[in-house]
């Protein structure tokens, strides 16, 4: 397969080619070498729960229909999809959890590397938790709140604060009234694993009903927590300009890449960075300077609040060592493939993993602990500038990159809509109904090798803005988004139609807004909250004109966000179908008839741009629900009628 068969973005052809000419290994030939992958497996009807088996179910009607214990198709693929949620789950509320514990020990600690950076969004949200916040001092507050969230991960009473606090009271009433209200974020996971035990749960729609509360946890609970304190803790993000694709990488001097999910080292990294006598040091070695650049989330991380640029997504961390001028590829957790420690070999690239949680072969590990972190991150990057002189291959780095705007949130769209005065969301809402915006989507998730790189986000966002609809990005989709020129305000002028188009150009905004890594998709649920809150769109989140993709999803995590916006009421459209289509019952409840539960449902599209209409066609049913699809002729209002108007 031709490199541009594989990718549509032209610095990874590039790198491809370099790889082919190599004569190395990548994650698209590994992919050839699996096939013809597992039909059972793809269908979801395999089942290896206990040592009876592994069994599986014949799609076709002629062989077995149950496992050796009676299990049929849809309580096979039920449980294994919702062991996807609970990995997924855990892996976004761990990273809540960690950034939870960094947050104790600001609080607790008289002498630490972190601080308190954004004192209003500390009291904001303790606020929404009910702590004073009156006559208090920061430390007093935040106390109150490292103990209310610490507390959310194992309370063994009552419900999910978090959730109470954000979601939408009508939408808190239905989670009630179908007894989905996540209880807490460990014990959702838990009773996944118990329930998907063999010998316990086998009825479909039960299991699903777990699935959907243990999403719950995740994000209305466990990420949201992981948004909020990092915003405490590093500050909120401000739109600022950044630099997307390979051709961040600088030959002159030494690069670190931060590579994986969490802030908290690779926040402290970029600073530290910075130091003079680090920068004298590198320059001792021969090198112009010292340049930090990110993989996936952590990359969004620092993108979001420093304007780091960002050197790839998903499926250019091997593309990014291939240029044979990465110094140190720094990993903490998550989406990280154990191939890069025999790519790196190959090269003078030193793979270095920071988190108990992931080691890997063949890599040096440096411990990274919050306690020293200012220590650990100066020793990583000395290693980084001591290994800028064994660079021993050809620098191939692809002379392409990007710009565009980043760093938007739930609380800087109110003055990105309505400016220091009219600061709210009703600009947008106003939009909606006018119909100059025909809606909103999130197209947010992973890279994977199944689809052509970044194809699928590229072009469902292209068919969505030009139909007007304004669309919000996270993790890998946001960054193809960036590197595709979609994140700048100009962009508006090329892709979009009129309505969307003139609201870019009259605010400034791209029409794509990055709104940061995968567990901010919390960003997501707030936004979509406070647009119910506005008013005028109806009463819950279901009732809105939004819609949310995952076109080129493949992690577990995907599948319990997928899962959260379901359940919180949003359309929900993904590339590879969910491993459940050999559970004929099953497929048809998660497609259809959750909908009449939840208010929102999934739907299995390949094709982006069909993916995109499947979209829009939601949205537009929404609008006639609401009743503003009907033109409206325009009103002169005399002088008397505008006294009139209330501000």
């Amino acid at each position: 397969m031709e490199p541009k068969e594989r990718s549509i973005d032209k610095a990874s052809q590039e790198m491809l080619k370099h790889m082919a000419d190599a004569g190395i290994e990548n994650a698209w030939e590994r992919l050839e070498q699996q096939q013809p992958q597992c039909g059972f497996g793809k269908l979801g009807i395999c089942c290896r729960n206990c040592s009876m088996g592994p069994c599986r179910v014949d799609p076709f009607g002629e062989g077995p229909q149950t496992g050796i214990c009676g299990a049929d198709a849809d309580t096979i693929a039920a449980r294994n999809m919702l062991r996807m949620i609970a990995a997924g789950a855990a892996a976004h509320s761990d990273h809540g959890r960690d950034i939870a514990h960094t947050f104790k020990m600001v609080v607790e600690s008289e002498s630490c590397d972190y601080m308190i950076k954004d004192e209003n969004k500390l009291k904001a949200v303790a606020t929404r938790y009910g702590i004073n916040t009156k006559g208090r001092s920061i430390k007093e507050i935040a106390k109150d709140l490292s103990d209310v969230v610490m507390n959310e991960f194992g309370r063994q009473d009552g419900a999910l604060a978090t959730a109470a606090a954000y979601a939408p009271k009508t939408r808190q009433k239905l989670w009630n009234q179908l007894g989905v209200t996540p209880r807490s974020i460990d014990r959702e996971v838990v009773e996944i694993m118990h329930t998907t035990h063999m010998g316990v749960g086998s009825d479909y729609k039960n299991l699903i009903k777990q699935g959907v509360r243990c999403s719950l946890a995740d994000g209305w609970g466990g990420s949201l927590i992981a948004t909020e304190l990092s915003d405490i803790l590093f500050g909120s993000p401000q739109p600022i300009r950044f630099g997307a694709n390979l051709g961040v990488l600088d030959k002159k001097k030494v690069n670190i890449i931060v590579h994986g999910h969490e802030p908290t080292l690779s926040d402290i990294v970029v600073a530290v960075s910075q130091e003079s006598e680090l920068l004298k040091f590198a320059k001792e070695k021969g090198a112009d300077g010292i340049n930090i650049a990110g993989i996936c989330c952590t990359a969004n991380e620092i993108l979001m609040r420093h304007g780091i640029p960002v050197a790839g997504n998903f499926l250019q961390q091997e593309l990014a060592i291939m240029t044979g001028a990465v110094d140190v590829m720094l990993v903490d957790v998550q989406c990280i493939m154990p191939a890069l420690s025999s790519l790196c070999s190959c090269f003078h690239t030193k793979l270095i993993t920071t988190s108990p949680k992931c080691k890997i072969v063949g890599a040096e590990h440096i411990e990274f602990r919050e306690d020293k972190a200012v220590q650990i991150a100066r020793q990583i990057i000395k290693t980084a500038i001591e290994n800028f002189t064994n660079r021993k291959s050809e620098i191939k780095i692809p002379k392409i990159t990007e710009r565009g705007i980043a760093g938007f949130t739930t609380e800087n769209i109110y003055y990105a809509l309505g400016g220091s005065f009219r600061r709210s969301y009703r600009p947008l809402n106003d939009a909606i109904i006018s119909g100059r915006l025909r809606g909103a989507a999130g197209v947010v998730g992973c890279n994977n090798p199944k689809q052509m790189h970044d194809y699928c986000h590229i072009e469902m966002i292209k068919e969505l803005i030009k139909n007007d609809v304004l669309v919000v990005s996270t993790g890998c989709g946001a960054m193809a988004a960036g590197k595709a020129g979609l994140m700048r305000p100009e962009a508006a002028e090329k892709y979009c139609g009129q309505g969307l188009r003139e609201i870019c150009e009259t605010l400034g905004i791209p029409p794509v807004l990055h709104v940061g890594s995968c567990v901010d998709n919390s960003r997501i649920l707030t936004i979509l909250a406070n647009i119910v809150a506005e008013g005028g769109l109806g009463d819950d989140i279901s009732d809105l004109p939004v819609a949310g993709a995952a076109p080129e999803w493949m992690s577990e995590k995907a599948v319990s966000i997928g899962m959260y916006f379901v359940a919180s009421g949003v359309f929900t459209v993904v590339g590879e179908p969910l491993p459940v289509l050999g559970a004929e019952k099953l497929t048809k409840y998660l497609t259809d008839e959750i909908e009449k539960e939840l208010g929102g449902k999934w739907a299995f599209e390949k094709d982006p741009v069909k993916a995109a209409r499947l979209m829009i066609k939601h949205i537009e049913a929404k609008r006639d629900a609401l009743g503003i699809n009907t033109k409206k002729d325009r009103k002169l209002y005399d002088m008397e009628e505008r006294r009139a108007l209330a501000i």
